[in-house]
């Protein structure tokens, strides 16, 4: 897989929590934390289609919320 160099802009505190996760070892790199993040948020955004399609649209806040609670996820969304 090919990678290229981007500049982003990140809030401070965001930022300080990436470094602290590649400090712990958590993460391999800054890139690595990065990388995974947005595979993350490509992972969701891919879902909620699939789920938009099967239902038409977007599926009832109520369903998505009886979904989190059933993975043991926050019933409200972080912000986007």
């Amino acid at each position: 897989m090919s990678s290229e160099r981007v500049t982003v802009t990140i809030p401070s505190e965001v930022l300080a929590e990436a470094r602290s996760a590649v400090r712990a070892g958590t993460a391999l790199s800054m890139s690595a934390f990065v990388t995974d993040a947005v595979r993350a948020r490509v992972a969701k955004d891919r879902a909620l289609a699939e789920l938009a399609e099967l239902y038409g649209g977007p599926p009832p806040a109520e369903e998505l919320a009886a979904a989190r609670r059933a993975l043991g996820l926050p019933t409200e969304p972080p912000p986007a």
